[in-house]
């Protein structure tokens, strides 16, 4: 069996993505997983993990081969907090037990991608700023941080991302736009686990409508 790449997704479930942005990324996720099952080196090697945040946090999908992985809808609270610290720990924890290290005996498995979605700020931030630290000892592939529409703070994510791109509108073109990209960066790290480049890949350069922050 191949080593797996696995894909962590942390999504931004607050209130504030109620309505036209919550059902656009529900059908982006699904998207994502249609297209990704279209690719060979994907569903042979990505292992793929969704994680939601708002008031509490929620492993919606463990991570798992992309061939089984079945993608519920995100449901959101009426209202409250975005504990976006809490969800950065949340993926550190599960890394820390899903992620197999290499050993004398075995080759452990590629080191993770993260892809983090946001439309506010956290509310933890004392939570936040130790995640931060974290996060960053994780040894992460690549950990690509979106900020969707207007109220969200780019600075909170560029202190952990090594990717930071922006989505001016959160409406469906812009986040199935957003989602292809996604697929696109995901089948890229597959493909050079294939051509033995999978520590060092090149992801392709963002559409027009996601905006890399600087």
């Amino acid at each position: 069996m191949d080593r797996p790449r696995p894909i962590y997704l942390l999504i931004d479930s607050s209130g504030s993505m109620r309505g036209e942005p919550i059902q656009s990324v529900n059908v982006g996720l699904s998207a994502m997983l249609s297209a990704l099952r279209q690719d060979p080196y994907a569903l042979e090697t990505v292992h793929l993990s969704i994680i939601t945040f708002d008031h509490e946090v929620k492993e919606l999908l463990p991570l798992q081969p992309l061939e089984s992985a079945q993608v519920d809808d995100i449901e959101l609270p009426r209202s409250g907090a975005t504990h976006m610290g809490e969800g950065l720990n949340k993926v550190c924890d599960c890394v820390e037990r899903d992620v197999r290290t290499a050993t004398a005996d075995q080759k452990g498995d590629f080191r993770p991608m993260l892809f983090v979605m946001t439309d506010g700020a956290p509310s933890d931030l004392m939570d936040f700023e130790a995640a931060v630290q974290r996060i960053k000892a994780m040894k992460f592939s690549d950990i690509i941080a979106l900020a969707a529409g207007p109220k969200a703070k780019q600075e909170h994510l560029k202190k952990f991302a090594t990717k930071t791109v922006s989505l001016k509108t959160m409406d469906s073109a812009g986040f199935a736009t957003y989602f292809q990209w996604v697929s696109a960066s995901i089948a890229a790290s597959a493909s050079g686990q294939q051509n033995g480049t999978a520590d060092d890949i090149t992801l392709p350069p963002p559409p027009d409508e996601v905006q890399v922050v600087l």
